[in-house]
């Protein structure tokens, strides 16, 4: 049985990962987590001997990745690490260029050390995939997508930061050899995310009767992507993907935020039945500093190549979503405790 390195395992999309792997039984999964806001153990299985292994951590600690990899010995390294929301990027920055910049650069140095004590059998088994963001691309007009060939233009310190992040990736493949695998997804939704993102948000605010914030006129569009699609995918890149390549994920599915948002309503109105429809808690607030206005990917290379597609419609998934949401509120609970009252933030002023 293989092992993978997990980083950032405790996250959204981390999370869903080690619990696709879990499931199926088909790795020994140690998952390496600082465990900030957005990180929680709650969204991980429990621990089982020669399955599953949680470790608190930082990737910046170069001591305790090094003792990881001397320890598990895995065969790959999946980066999910990051700092990852585009408002608290903007009251923020330095702390996305810490974990981002600075942490990706520490554990490509740590991955680095121990590929090269591997055997020449083990090299050739040996990935580091990292997971980007398509916001790295900047922004989209009405019509185009984004491709792997898209030159990078980020306009959020949050995007700026995973840009200079998948270069260091890409430098290290090129450089030193390191044998690196990039993606760069669509917006991901799905259970367990942090109610800081718009689609958990919304929802929470809709089950308490509170404002649904939309910034600006709800018109920026985005490409949505059941996590657990993109958990397959990375599973494909990482096992069928050219060597130093990078492949976009999305998920076939772009929307504006107001169709999101009233997708939203109509499924609380419907599996609820609160006093007032929820359209009608709908407020536009002021839109955020630098709001790209739409994200797009072409995902072909990905389905050509490695045979992947995404198979949960928006409907399908967003209503998977919120079933989770509703059987699981005290998982909200314990997640936001005292860490966020979902006020706003990143207006940079």
């Amino acid at each position: 049985m293989q092992t993978i390195l997990v980083t950032g395992g405790a996250g959204f999309i981390g999370s869903c990962y080690v619990q696709r792997h879990f499931e199926a039984e088909d790795a020994h999964i140690v998952t390496l987590d600082k465990l900030t806001y957005a990180g929680h153990q709650e969204s991980l299985p429990e621990e089982v001997a020669g399955r599953h292994k949680f470790v608190r951590g930082d990737i910046g600690d170069q001591t305790l990745t090094s003792e990881l990899l001397a320890q598990w010995k895995p065969t790959a390294i999946v980066n999910f690490a990051a700092e990852s929301h585009v408002d608290r990027s903007i009251d923020g920055p330095a702390e996305f260029v810490n974990t981002n910049v600075v942490g990706t650069c520490s554990l490509l140095e740590t991955a680095l050390a121990y590929y090269k004590t591997l055997s020449s059998a083990e090299q050739q088994k040996f990935r580091f995939l990292h997971v980007s963001t398509d916001e790295v691309f900047g922004s989209l007009g009405e019509t185009g997508k984004f491709l792997e060939t898209t030159p990078y233009a980020p306009n959020s310190p949050y995007s700026a930061s995973k840009a200079a992040s998948d270069m260091f990736v890409r430098a290290y493949g090129h450089t030193y050899g390191l044998p690196v695998l990039i993606t760069n997804c669509s917006n991901n939704y799905g259970p367990r995310q942090y109610p800081e993102k718009l689609i958990p948000l919304v929802l929470m605010n809709a089950l308490e009767g509170k404002p649904l914030p939309i910034y600006g006129d709800g018109l920026n569009i985005r490409d949505w992507l059941f996590v657990e699609d993109h958990c397959a995918a990375i599973d494909a890149v990482l096992e069928r993907g050219r060597l130093g390549e990078t492949y976009n994920v999305g998920g076939d599915s772009e929307r504006d935020n107001l169709t999101v948002v009233h997708t939203i309503c109509d499924l609380v109105d419907e599996l609820v039945g609160p006093e007032k429809p929820c359209r009608e808690l709908i407020t536009f607030v002021r839109d955020r500093p630098g709001h790209d206005r739409r994200y797009a990917i072409d995902a072909t290379k990905l389905k050509t190549e490695l045979g992947w597609k995404p198979t949960v419609t928006f409907e399908e998934g967003l209503r998977r979503t919120v079933l989770w949401y509703l059987e699981n509120m005290e998982w909200v609970s314990a997640v936001s405790a005292g860490k966020y009252g979902r006020e706003r933030i990143g207006l940079g002023v």
